[in-house]
């Protein structure tokens, strides 16, 4: 796909960042836009309120449709983040109240910013006590280490947070197993299934998973809004305090326009799931195996195979920094990532790797490349065009700041 931003010489260019955020599908734009004229809050009894009130259940009804879940247990929300804080923090505190003795959190070492951040928080603020989830080198929890953790605290235990697939380096996890091992101990558990769903089939009902998060810009939809999928019998307490809407989970006007964006964008999403798969896999596999030719000591992480986004390709490349990298690659037209987009700002190694037992120096030379729906052929032929002068240029940059040069 070309950017929509003009390269160093006028030209467009490529954009492999689709893990950060995708384009919108067209199906979607049209949707939102066919409603944003509406003059309805979906709360008003009114006619212009009772056909806002139309359009959002509609859209709750077909969302539910394409994550194999109920529409009740659809929570709309502003994006993962919104819909991680409210699963972690509300289900802690819901458990928490019905136990005072459940004050203890079992999460993945490699989950998103939004989840980790929401469970230190509860551990600085509210006495929260976290075990962290070893994974091994491809980045996997696995279903004994899990159940070695909840045999360990089964009575101290308030949930379980592990992500369905990783945002840096693609590993999915074993979410079926893992759900059934909590759901042995009566624990719910949340997952994190922003970057799962553009790419994986979903089946909330199917998985036995107690609550999982989605993001709307993940999956060709807009931005601000997402879902928190909670099961009706799951116990949360609301972060946001008001009107009563959303289950009295969320309060706050209903974003119709948003939410039909993201009904469409999940339904275009469904029906070309399988093919775009397929696709994503040849490219990915193509750049893969391109990187690997013109860079010989570049390290692939994360898991392979069926157990892999198909979109995601995540490289280490030894005697680099990742932002000379990517500062270089973006001179050069291609846009891609060192890590997490929504962790702004933020220099040093990637969590994720160093849980999987990177060292710090080598997991600082990682960088993303994340294709999605409108990914080809040219833009790997692009990435393969220049990466062995932008490696070659960043080692150097490299040894000149080792040496104390500029």
């Amino acid at each position: 796909m070309k950017s929509v931003y003009p390269g160093p010489v006028g030209a467009q260019t490529v954009y492999l960042d689709h893990a950060a955020t995708t384009p919108m599908f067209p199906v979607a734009i049209e949707a939102m836009t066919a409603v944003l004229g509406l003059a309805g809050n979906a709360s008003s009894l009114h006619g212009s309120g009772r056909a806002a009130r139309r359009w959002l259940e509609e859209a709750r009804e077909s969302i539910a449709a394409n994550l194999g879940a109920r529409p009740s247990e659809v929570i709309f929300t502003s994006g993962g983040t919104e819909s991680d804080n409210l699963a972690v923090k509300g289900i802690y505190r819901a458990r928490l109240d019905a136990d005072p003795k459940r004050s203890r959190i079992l999460v993945s070492a490699v989950e998103h910013h939004a989840v980790l951040d929401a469970v230190e928080w509860l551990e600085q603020h509210e006495g929260a006590r976290v075990t962290w989830l070893d994974v091994d080198s491809e980045g996997v929890v696995s279903p004994r280490t899990l159940r070695d953790a909840l045999a360990a605290y089964a009575d101290e235990i308030a949930l379980v947070s592990v992500m369905w697939a990783n945002n840096e380096v693609g590993t999915i996890q074993p979410i079926n197993e893992l759900a059934a091992v909590a759901q042995e101990f009566d624990i719910p558990m949340h997952s994190d299934a922003v970057q799962a769903a553009a790419q994986l089939p979903i089946d909330f009902a199917g998985s036995r998973l107690a609550a999982a998060s989605f993001a709307g810009h993940k999956v060709g939809g807009p931005h601000g809004v997402g879902v928190l999928l909670l099961g009706r019998s799951v116990p949360c307490v609301p972060l946001v305090h008001g009107g009563g809407h959303e289950r009295d989970l969320r309060s706050g006007t209903s974003d119709v326009p948003a939410a039909v964006g993201l009904a469409a964008a999940l339904r275009e999403t469904a029906r070309g799931m399988s093919g775009r798969a397929t696709e994503l896999g040849r490219l990915s596999g193509r750049l893969i195996a391109g990187v690997r030719d013109a860079v010989p000591d570049a390290v692939l992480n994360g898991a392979t195979g069926e157990h892999r986004l198909p979109g995601n390709v995540h490289f280490t490349f030894p005697g680099c920094e990742g932002d000379s990298l990517l500062m270089l690659l973006d001179a050069a037209g291609i846009e891609c990532s060192t890590g997490s987009a929504c962790n702004a700002g933020v220099a040093g190694p990637s969590h994720v790797l160093l849980a999987m037992g990177v060292e710090p120096g080598l997991a600082r030379g990682s960088l993303r490349f994340s294709l999605g729906h409108d990914s080809n052929d040219a833009d790997v032929d692009a990435v393969l065009a220049v990466l062995p002068q932008v490696v070659e240029r960043a080692k150097a940059a490299g040894l000149a700041s080792a040496k104390g040069g500029y």
